[in-house]
């Protein structure tokens, strides 16, 4: 059975907000929450940047359920051994709740310091290196390290969990599918892209693979549209460019090209409950264990309701098995509700 989570957006809603979203996404019925980790937002309309492990502490204090960033960078902005530290703290907090997701990351948020911005290839080959001086930092051993990107030196981490945190990386291709199933423990993905999650269970059949994606609920779907397309409009860019921009403001000139028309096709939008089903078995279909939906802009209570109410229930026998998410989709399309 696939499950269904929160996902909590760091670029749209500051530490207070996130946290009460924690709790309502508890109270509606979610079973698992995600967070992203960002520098910038990717856009000024979003407006906020919290710092994600702050947050992650205070979501320990308010909630029962899992927590997983979705995506940490451990390569440019933050190195390796800091990054092993937090996830070793949050597991604790959170009692053994916690899973890191790790991603070779942006320009957006990577760059600020000045470092140059390799490319696709070197940055996977600098996440594969950041894996793996985490995970011997996860030993509790003191670590010495020299390796092509970076040098530890004497480090041990005294404050760990008795297990250490799951690492799952996140892949959009091909050849990062093949390093999240080599060296990670589950595979994260924002598209319901069957191939990759078959690519990846190929060679790590027994691993999780967890996805998300963003809807916008208003009382009409004209109003839902606009608030997706004013905040998210880039997420429909093409290509490599959100991997590359820099800038909150280069991304608001890119999105420029992405009309409103566009984004009502490609998001659910609005109050009918089976359009923002149909598109939730699309991530069931391709094979995911736990999706985690992101409500885009201010009607956060009202679409907690609604899921809630509506369309968690259509979702209640939603399975990962071709057949039953066949059955599934008849059902949303006129049949009985599961």
């Amino acid at each position: 059975m696939t499950e269904f989570g929160y996902f909590l957006s760091c670029e749209e809603f500051g530490p207070g907000d996130l946290v009460e979203q924690a709790r309502m996404a508890e109270d509606a019925g979610f079973r698992s929450i995600w967070i992203s980790d960002h520098f910038h937002p990717w856009n000024d309309e979003q407006g906020e940047s919290p710092f994600v492990w702050s947050v992650i502490g205070a979501l320990s204090q308010v909630s029962g359920l899992p927590v997983e960033t979705a995506v940490t960078c451990p390569t440019v902005r933050i190195h390796p051994a800091l990054v092993a530290q937090a996830a070793a703290t949050s597991q604790i907090m959170l009692d053994g709740r916690f899973r890191l997701g790790l991603g070779s990351g942006e320009a957006l948020n990577e760059h600020i310091l000045g470092d140059t911005w390799p490319s696709a290839d070197v940055r996977l080959e600098m996440l594969d290196e950041a894996v793996a001086v985490i995970r011997l930092l996860f030993t509790g051993e003191e670590v010495s390290h020299r390796g092509r990107h970076y040098t530890v030196e004497n480090a041990r981490l005294y404050t760990l969990p008795e297990t250490p945190p799951p690492i799952d990386v996140s892949a959009f291709g091909p050849k990062a599918a093949d390093v999240a199933s080599r060296i990670a423990d589950g595979f994260v993905s924002t598209a319901p892209d069957a191939g990759l999650v078959a690519r990846f269970r190929a060679r790590a059949p027994e691993r999780p693979a967890y996805a998300s994606t963003k809807v916008c609920w208003a009382a009409s779907r004209e109003a839902a549209v606009r608030s997706a397309h004013r905040l998210w409009a880039i997420e429909h860019l093409p290509g490599e460019l959100g991997q590359i921009l820099p800038t909150p403001r280069h991304f608001e000139q890119a999105a420029e090209l992405v009309t409103e028309r566009a984004v009502g096709a490609a998001v659910p939008c609005g109050p009918d409950p089976e359009e923002h089903a149909r598109r939730l078995q699309e991530y069931v279909d391709a094979g995911f264990d736990r999706v985690h939906i992101g409500q885009i802009g201010p009607e956060q209570r009202g679409f907690f309701d609604f899921y809630r109410t509506e369309v968690l229930p259509l979702l209640a026998g939603a399975d990962k098995s071709p057949t039953a998410g066949t059955a599934a989709r008849g059902n949303l399309e006129g049949g009985e509700q599961p």
